[in-house]
C-alpha cells in the first residue's frame, strides 16, 4: 500500500459531480520507503519535482481509477495522457510506474493522467480490451480541462503495449491529441491471436458476445488500427517504436503499421529498436529522449509537421 500524505475529498455541485471527467475522489501519495530505497539519486530528484495524486473520475458514469502527476513548479503546462497496457489488473498502473515513468514525463513539464481502465484496480464497469472502455481515455481529456495548471489546448498521448491500441482508437474520435506514442503496441488483433494463441481466451473473457461468430471478426478488425490508419486524425503525429526481440507482440506490427502509415501519408516516425524486448528496457534511455523530443516538439511548442510529398533536390 501507498503511504497517504492526505487525502482530499471533493465536494462539487451535483451537477459537476455528474460530469464525465470530473474527479469525485483525490488523494496525494507519496513513494514508499521501498520504492526510494531502489532509485538512484537522479530518480530520486525526478521524483521530488513533482506531485501524485491517485484519484477516482466519471466515465460514462462509472467511477474509474486513476493518477494525475504534476510538476511542482509552473503554470498553464502542457498535458499528456498515459494508456496503460496489459488488461483487468495485469499491467495495470502501478507504484514502479507512477514514482518512475509518470514521474519523468512530469518532470519535463507536463501535467500526466493516467486511467486503469473501467473495471481495474477497484473502478467500476467492465475492462473490454478497446470497447466502450475507450471513453475511459477521452474523459481525461475534460479531466485536463478542469485542472488549474494544465493546458488543455495541449496534449500528447503515450501508449504502451494495449494502450496503443487505445490510443489509435482514441484518434479516431478525437482531434485534440497533437502528438501520440506507441510503444511496442498492439496494432494487429489478427496477428497477435496467430503469434499467441492463448489470446483467443483474453478476448472471449474481455469483449462481448466474442463468442458469436458475427461478433467475433468484427471484434478483431475494431482491435486492428493496421487495418484503418486513415481514420485516424489526420493532423496526430505518431512517433512509433518497437524492438525487433519482442515477445509479446509481434514485431511485424509495427513494420506494418509504418507502411500502412507510410501508404496513408499519415505524419509519423518509426525507429526500430535491433534486440529490444517488449518494454524496450535496455533502450530506455534512449526512449526517454525521443518520447520527450517529440512531446516537446509537437505538443509543448505545437511545431508543424515537415511536407510529405517527394521535394528536395
Amino acid at each position: 500500500m501507498r503511504p497517504l500524505v492526505a487525502l482530499i475529498f471533493l465536494t462539487v455541485a451535483a451537477g459537476a459531480a455528474e460530469r464525465d471527467g470530473a474527479i469525485v475522489e483525490s488523494s496525494v501519495v507519496q513513494p514508499s520507503a521501498r520504492v526510494l530505497g531502489r532509485l538512484s539519486a537522479a530518480d530520486k530528484a525526478v521524483l521530488e519535482s513533482v506531485e501524485s495524486r491517485q484519484i477516482t473520475y466519471l466515465s460514462d458514469g462509472l467511477k474509474i481509477k486513476g493518477y494525475v502527476v504534476v510538476p511542482r513548479t509552473g503554470e498553464k503546462l502542457p498535458g499528456v495522457i498515459y494508456n496503460r497496457g496489459g488488461n483487468r489488473n495485469f499491467g495495470a498502473v502501478t507504484e514502479r510506474t507512477v514514482d518512475t515513468d509518470l514521474a519523468l514525463i512530469a518532470s519535463w513539464g507536463y501535467v500526466v493522467v493516467a486511467s486503469q481502465y473501467r473495471g481495474n484496480m477497484g473502478g467500476e464497469g467492465r475492462d473490454e480490451f478497446g470497447g466502450a472502455d475507450v471513453d475511459d481515455v477521452l474523459n481525461l481529456i475534460p479531466l485536463l480541462e478542469a485542472e488549474p495548471r494544465a493546458d488543455a489546448k495541449r496534449i500528447g498521448m503515450i501508449g504502451w503495449s494495449r494502450g496503443g491500441l487505445m490510443t489509435c482508437l482514441a484518434l479516431t474520435r478525437t482531434h485534440r491529441i497533437a502528438a501520440a506514442v506507441l510503444g511496442s503496441s498492439e496494432l494487429d488483433a489478427f496477428n497477435t491471436l496467430k503469434q499467441r494463441p492463448e489470446m483467443e481466451q483474453i478476448y472471449a473473457d474481455l469483449v462481448p458476445h466474442f463468442e458469436q461468430p458475427a461478433v467475433r471478426e468484427g471484434a478483431l478488425i475494431a482491435r486492428s488500427p493496421v487495418r484503418w490508419v486513415e481514420k485516424l486524425n489526420a493532423s496526430t503525429p505518431i512517433l512509433l517504436l518497437h524492438g525487433s526481440a519482442d515477445w509479446r507482440v509481434d514485431p511485424a506490427q509495427a513494420l506494418a503499421m509504418a507502411n500502412a502509415l507510410y501508404a496513408a501519408k499519415h505524419p509519423f516516425r518509426f525507429v526500430f529498436f535491433e534486440g529490444g524486448d517488449h518494454g524496450l528496457s535496455e533502450q530506455a534511455a534512449e526512449v526517454n529522449r525521443l518520447t520527450k523530443d517529440w512531446l516537446d516538439r509537437y505538443v509543448r511548442d505545437g511545431k508543424t509537421w515537415p511536407a510529405l510529398e517527394p521535394h528536395g533536390r
